[in-house]
């Protein structure tokens, strides 16, 4: 059996984690696991769990550890995680990155490396505020990146270009607080494990993948010492 590869990536909003994820995905036929799409595809199946935590959804408060943790061993337990994983957002806490080891060590298996996507704060700001989306069709655009041929209108329909609440400096802000608050502490705990690697997320996609591939590749040289 190939060597398994199980991976989780860490960064902020903004960061490029999907793009990479994507990327991992097809070259490494992994299967992208997301806290957000565990809950929405147990929320839609019904499942016990998904009834569960839809009640904490619906009343606006956080899903519960406890939940999060069984989704993931359900969904690490499905036929297609068996060779390796790609994580994102999951673990969110030192609570459940502990959960996450004791489930892991009970299938006999060990978390390959943990691939933070370090993007400054401003570079955060800079990257998300900047987008915009076309009001009739969400055709997407960057002020700075990929900007329109005419300022604020969409080149396909014409429609006005917005600017999403989600998008807007002072939320942008906001998550950025929240992330750093629960996600240092996971920076911590991983590179105290030695399993943690940086990667510069400032650079084009295709650098920062470069630099992704090179990490997996040191790392299965030495498995195969």
């Amino acid at each position: 059996m190939a060597t398994q590869l199980n991976l989780i990536l860490l960064g902020p909003p903004g960061a490029g984690k999907g793009t990479q994820a994507d990327r991992l995905r097809d070259d490494f036929a992994l299967p992208f696991i997301s806290t957000g799409d565990m809950l929405r595809a147990n929320v839609k199946a019904q499942t016990q769990l998904g009834q569960a935590a839809k009640g904490y959804m619906d009343a606006g408060g956080l899903v519960p550890d406890d939940l999060i943790v069984a989704m993931a061993r359900e969904r690490l337990a499905e036929a297609d995680a068996q060779d390796g994983f790609i994580l994102d957002g999951f673990p969110r806490t030192v609570a459940q990155a502990d959960a996450l080891q004791a489930m892991l060590a009970t299938m006999g298996r060990r978390i390959t490396v943990v691939l933070l996507i370090d993007v400054p704060d401003e570079e955060v700001v800079k990257r998300i505020s900047g987008r915009r989306v076309c009001a009739a069709h969400g055709h997407n655009y960057h002020v700075d990146f990929d900007p329109p041929k005419v300022a604020g209108i969409c080149d396909q329909d014409g429609s006005e270009l917005i600017l999403r609440d989600d998008d807007k400096p002072e939320v942008v802000a906001n998550r950025l607080v929240v992330y750093h608050k629960q996600t240092s502490p996971l920076i911590d705990y991983y590179d105290q494990r030695g399993v943690l690697s940086r990667v510069d997320g400032t650079r084009g996609p295709d650098d920062v993948y470069g630099h992704i591939r090179a990490v997996l590749s040191t790392l299965s040289r030495e498995d195969d010492v």
